[in-house]
């Protein structure tokens, strides 16, 4: 397994970083005292409050915020304040090595997959999929459940998702174990045939995504059958799509035909509806901690992301 981050404490200063778009500044404002209501104090990445075109900055300036708060000794976790589109322009000028010498908590999710992933196999290191502060915390419809879930950086404890959270439907049932691993869909398949192509082997894999129309997420979906990854998962869990509706064409497949044409024949468990992703409630999940999912009792347990 990787390597775990320290855990919080009340009192820790945390960084807030943009690595994609520019996020929106007045939802980001009403984000920040959730933080403060959580007891850590806050440092703001240059790049946050800067615009290039569709990108929070040149790639330097957001390359040197994301290198920033990792080296910064005083600095205890990182959270991304929203995603969008950047994040992949900086993956291959990470100081990997350095991270892995500096292991702390890095929050996001969408975008962020991207970094999930680079930062799980080159650093080594555990990192969350949750909530950013200007994409869904500074908005009215944040859940309280959303905002609880932050609790398990500052405690160790499984976490249980049941169906007490949403209803789930078993494609295949079936038990196994594995590290949790994945994220965005769309991020995942942008890295197919790289260096940070995402390694499933023996792994549960997340998939979410969003505004994507059901013929989208199924080429995405042959994409990634023709590169083996469903050959080689242990699991799948499938997360939220939201707004994952036909809208080109009047006459389209639905969501959950394109699912059991892909998964529908596969030989693992495979559990799809939990509210992971771009939802509220939002159900946020360590990647790189073992993982077990029972596609008969319809359950996902995860260990602890911190220590």
């Amino acid at each position: 397994m990787r390597k775990l981050p320290k855990r919080l404490k009340k009192g820790d200063l945390v960084g807030v970083i943009a690595p994609s778009s520019p996020p929106d500044q007045e939802s980001l404002q009403r984000a920040l005292p959730f933080l403060e209501e959580l007891g850590l104090t806050i440092k703001l990445g240059k790049s946050v409050s800067a615009t290039h075109g569709y990108l929070a900055g040149t790639d330097e300036e957001r390359l040197a915020d994301l290198h920033a708060m990792f080296e910064d000794p005083e600095v205890s976790g990182i959270f991304c304040a929203g995603g969008g589109y950047g994040a992949a322009r900086l993956a291959d000028k990470i100081d990997y090595a350095m991270i892995k010498e500096n292991p702390k908590v890095f929050w996001g999710y969408s975008d962020i997959s991207f970094l999930h992933t680079a930062i799980g196999e080159y650093a080594d290191l555990v990192t969350f999929h949750g909530p950013m502060l200007a994409s869904d915390v500074g908005k009215p419809e944040f859940h309280e459940r959303s905002g609880r879930m932050f609790g398990q950086l500052f405690k160790p404890f499984e976490l249980h998702y049941t169906e007490e959270v949403a209803p789930l439907e078993t494609i295949i049932g079936g038990i196994v174990q594995g590290a949790m691993v994945g994220g965005n869909l769309s991020l995942i398949r942008s890295a197919i045939g790289t260096k940070f192509d995402l390694d499933v082997k023996g792994k549960i894999l997340l998939i979410e995504d969003i505004d994507k129309e059901p013929y989208e997420v199924d080429g995405i979906l042959n994409q990634m059958r023709m590169s083996r990854k469903f050959d080689e998962a242990a699991g799948i869990v499938i997360g939220d799509f939201k707004n994952a509706e036909p809208k080109k064409r009047k006459a389209s497949l639905t969501m959950d035909q394109v699912f059991n044409d892909y998964f529908g024949a596969l030989k693992i468990p495979v559990v799809k509806g939990f509210k992971i992703g771009h939802c509220e409630p939002h159900f946020s999940v360590p990647l790189g901690t073992l993982a077990r999912l029972d596609g008969d009792a319809k359950t996902l347990t995860i260990l602890p992301g911190v220590e």
